[in-house]
């Protein structure tokens, strides 16, 4: 017989597997030169864009994220901070929340009128709604440039983007952050100008 105490660490995974499920695709739209040989190979370093705080704890953690993601794809050695990489990754984190379809009113009134067989009259229905607003959502997008150093020359861009409830453990930083950097560079460096959507 399985002992309780045993089985508990793998309930408990799966109740958390099941709590990050992700709720929807990340969208992904990657662009980059045709001659597309160069990526993937040599150093590059990794810096946030004009106006990103590059010490803050979800700068670092989306840099960490895609960082890993830039290993697999090929490059051999990260620079943190370095002038002498060939090339440089450059990013951007965006987020945004909403409530969509929120009208600020928990009430709705409906007028309905009838003719029948017994009687006619019309009706004033007034419905409530008990559900209370709609949840909040974040929107999180991540941008990643990767430039030649010496030219400046922009090599490969991409964008990646989902939404999920504010109480989702995907808004979250971390969690966000692993799913959009791999959504981001899996099979890099992707079709040109193509979007597709990542499950």
């Amino acid at each position: 017989m399985r002992s309780p105490i045993r089985a508990f660490p793998a309930l408990a995974l799966s109740l958390l597997a099941a709590c990050v499920a992700p709720t929807g695709p990340v969208e992904v739209t990657r662009f980059h030169v045709p001659t597309a040989a160069q990526l993937g190979q040599g150093s590059v370093a990794i810096e946030p864009a004009e106006g990103m705080d590059g010490q803050s704890l979800e700068f670092r953690t989306y840099a960490a994220a895609v960082s890993r993601e830039l290993q697999r794809a090929g490059y051999a050695e990260m620079i943190a901070g370095g002038r002498s990489s060939q090339s440089v990754a450059i990013i951007r984190v965006e987020r945004e929340s909403f409530r969509s379809g929120s009208d600020g009113s928990p009430v709705s009134v409906g007028i309905g009128g009838g003719t029948g067989g017994y009687g006619s009259g019309v009706g004033l229905g007034v419905g409530f709604n008990l559900s209370g607003p709609p949840p909040e959502t974040v929107e999180t997008r991540l941008f990643v440039t990767i430039r030649d150093r010496a030219s400046g020359q922009a090599l490969w861009e991409g964008r990646a983007s989902f939404s999920a409830r504010a109480s989702s453990p995907l808004a979250q930083t971390q969690l966000g952050a692993a799913r959009l950097a791999e959504a981001l560079f899996r099979g890099f460096p992707g079709t040109s100008g193509e979007t597709i959507l990542v499950k």
